[in-house]
Order: C-alpha cells, then structure tokens, then sequence
C-alpha cells in the first residue's frame, strides 16, 4: 500500500498556493469533528507541507508570504520599551514637599503680596514697621503650615529658616546691589520682600 503525500492527504496539488493550502486544512478540520486520529493526520500533513516550503525557501526555490506559521517557529511579539524612571526627589524633601491645590498657593500669595506691597510703595515706612510686616508674615507662615498637618515644631522650624535665610541673603544681595535698587528701596526694604517670597514658597509647597 502506498502511502500518501501530505498533498494527498489535504487533496491539494504540489503547487497549490498556500491559500488553497490553508483553504484545505481549515475545511478538513471542520469534517473531523471529534475523530483526534483524523484531525492529527490532517494538522501533520499541513505542517509537513509547511516545512517542505520552509526549506524550498530556503533553498531559493520559493517565495513564501512572511505571515506564514511553519510547526517549528513561534510567533514572537516584538519586545516592548522599558519606560525608564522619571526621576525622583531626594527622600528628604519628598518628606516636606507639598502638592497644594490653587486656593492654598493664592491665599499665601495674596497675603505676602500685600505684605509687600505696603512695605515698598510707602516712602514713609520706618524700620518699625518694618519689624510689624515680618511679624504678620512670619505668624501667617506658622498658620498655613501648622494647618495642614497640625504639627506646630515643624512649622517653626521651617518659618524661622526661611526668616533667616531671607533676611540675612536678602541683606547681603541688597548690599552687592545697593547702587541699582537705591532709586527703588532700600535695603531693608529688599530684604523684607525676598523674606516674604521665601515664607510664601515654604508655607505653600512645604508642609
């Protein structure tokens, strides 16, 4: 008894197309039904025949379509991009960084705005007043900072670093420039305004 070729067994010809090729397959499939023996001896002639072209190929003999499944290769998705990291703060000041909404960034801002305001545009303003303006601020620092998680120390902490650091870099920059700002304020007065741009950043996004 001879036995069968793969085409025999799919009932195509030698040169069939791989479309008629897949045609046969699918319909044979569909005919087994339940019959395993069947359907196996129908899935073995198709990938024999598949492999036959791969070497065909191979060869140079044929062009087979690139999307073709030959039994011996795996169809591999393409490897995906590892996203790097967007980079992160320090865990220091990931502890005392704030993300305040619209309300918390304005209400500060307002405030030392004023603040600010009164400290530069009025001529007449004496150190005293001077010393009042920082009080407000420095109060109103506290309150905003204490307010978001009711904890007092860390609330001085961060006021009083930012009233020394303003006052004293404001005194030193205010000194380096004194000839280009003594038409507009005074030293103290510069000072006084960068302190409050100072709380104003602390009590909006420190916490």
């Amino acid at each position: 008894m001879i036995e069968q070729s793969p085409y025999d067994k799919l009932g195509v010809s030698e040169d069939a197309t791989f479309d008629e090729i897949q045609e046969a397959r699918t319909r044979l499939v569909q005919q087994c039904g339940n019959d395993q023996q069947l359907l196996e001896t129908v899935e073995a002639a198709y990938d024999a025949i598949l492999m036959e072209r791969l070497r065909l190929r191979q060869e140079g003999k044929i062009k087979v379509p690139e999307g073709i499944r030959f039994a011996e290769t795996a169809i591999q998705s393409p490897p995906k991009e590892v996203s790097s990291p967007a980079p992160q703060a320090p865990a220091w000041l990931q502890g005392i960084q704030d993300k305040p909404s619209l309300t918390e960034i304005l209400m500060p801002g307002v405030l030392y705005l004023g603040l600010s305001c009164i400290g530069v545009f009025y001529s007449a303003v004496g150190a005293q007043i001077l010393q009042f303006l920082l009080i407000v601020g420095v109060c109103s620092s506290l309150y905003f900072l204490y307010r978001k998680e009711q904890k007092f120390g860390r609330a001085v902490l961060l006021t009083a670093t930012g009233l020394i650091v303003g006052l004293i870099g404001g005194g030193l920059i205010g000194s380096l420039l004194q000839t280009q700002i003594a038409s507009i304020v005074t030293v103290e007065q510069f000072s006084t305004v960068l302190t409050f741009v100072l709380l104003w950043v602390i009590s909006s996004f420190l916490r």
